[in-house]
């Protein structure tokens, strides 16, 4: 039989499950989470773990009969505190923390809990690998302007390092020898440097700096949102909803289906094409503030995600970027595959899991 690694990943509306062995893919699917099949509890993520966990163990049942073993998983790492790149063993305190939303509430929090979950039943070990939260900032990254306010390192961070050892390898070197600067463009958008295979920067993909996604704020003048927060029309949580999952392209245009987006600007869309143009402009703007982060020793700028397989957008930060390195694309994510490969590194004995403490 062949040997095989779970793979799990959680979203917002859907539940990315998937059989890996050393060779590749396996098993893969995109379970669609809609209002009906999750119920009232749709809002409420940790009530979502039985349901979701069900979802998988159907799955499991209809994949795997007598062709493969399963001998690890591997969990999407959620709102952790700041630790290292790595692959970290499931423990207590992680789950705690990412049961009580310590570190802050996003769906990839369940990934850890149903990894673990799924371990005991099946009794085998079960990982995560480069969660969202980083700590190897550097010390003048952090300091916001308002002592009271730190900058925080919360990025794509698994698929980020993916694609800087994917494009390293590409170029025949190891990612702890080259320099880039890697741009995640999905719902949300990361802008990362990475020196030498650590990010050292980001602009805080969520309700941080940076340019505006297909749903989210970016970067915003602080009288707008002073007036908005005293308006008396919102709440802490209902704003907090407005930054992170109701502005951008959304807030704009009502809509954050990109493919959508663009077929209106195809048809004449002038509108929609300023607000494509101005996220671009964004991107490219922050591109260039983070190669300055590397003092502009780059080995190439990656650009990453669902949008980068639009034309249209890649053209057009091209036209803005390609003075300061080569672009390099690769289109979609690698988070899958990623987690895949972290867990069969560590049971190979290649990679030693870290502790979170």
């Amino acid at each position: 039989m062949k040997e095989v690694v779970l793979v799990v990943n959680p979203g917002s509306t859907s539940t990315k499950v998937a059989l890996f062995s050393r060779n590749g893919s396996e098993k893969e699917e995109c379970v669609d989470h809609t209002l009906n099949s999750i119920g009232k509890i749709i809002d409420n993520i940790m009530d979502q773990i039985p349901y979701r966990k069900n979802v998988i163990d159907k799955k499991l049942k209809e994949w795997l009969g007598g062709n493969y073993r399963l001998i690890g998983i591997a969990g999407r790492g959620g709102l952790l505190k700041p630790v290292k790149s790595g692959v970290y063993k499931i423990n207590d305190k992680m789950l705690n923390d990412l049961k009580s939303c310590r570190y802050g509430l996003h769906a990839s929090n369940m990934g850890a809990i149903l990894a673990d979950e799924l371990s005991k039943k099946y009794n085998i070990p079960a990982f995560i690998a480069d969660p969202v939260t980083f700590e190897n900032m550097l010390l003048e990254a952090k300091i916001s302007g308002v002592p009271e306010i730190e900058r925080k390192g919360r990025a794509h961070v698994l698929n980020v390092l993916a694609c800087a050892r994917e494009v390293a390898k590409n170029m025949g070197k190891s990612v702890n020898q080259v320099r880039f600067v890697v741009a995640h463009l999905g719902g949300g958008i990361t802008i990362a440097p990475v020196d030498c295979g650590v990010i050292v920067d980001c602009n805080d993909a969520l309700l941080g700096m940076g340019p505006f996604s297909p749903e989210r704020a970016g970067a915003l003048p602080t009288a707008g949102i002073l007036n908005l927060a005293f308006s008396g029309e919102y709440t802490k949580e209902s704003l907090e909803k407005k930054f992170s999952k109701e502005s951008g392209l959304k807030g704009y245009l009502g809509t954050s289906n990109v493919k959508e987006i663009l077929n209106r600007i195809s048809s004449g869309d002038k509108y929609a094409k300023l607000i494509v143009d101005a996220m671009i402009y964004q991107v490219a703007k922050e591109i260039g503030a983070m190669a300055t982060v590397l003092k502009g020793n780059i080995d190439a700028i990656i650009i990453t995600g669902g949008m980068a397989k639009s034309e249209y957008i890649i053209n057009k930060i091209k036209e803005r970027v390609d003075f300061i390195s080569e672009v390099v694309l690769l289109p979609g994510e690698f988070e899958m595959k990623a987690l895949a490969e972290s867990v069969f590194r560590v049971l190979d004995g290649i990679e030693e899991p870290k502790e979170y403490i």
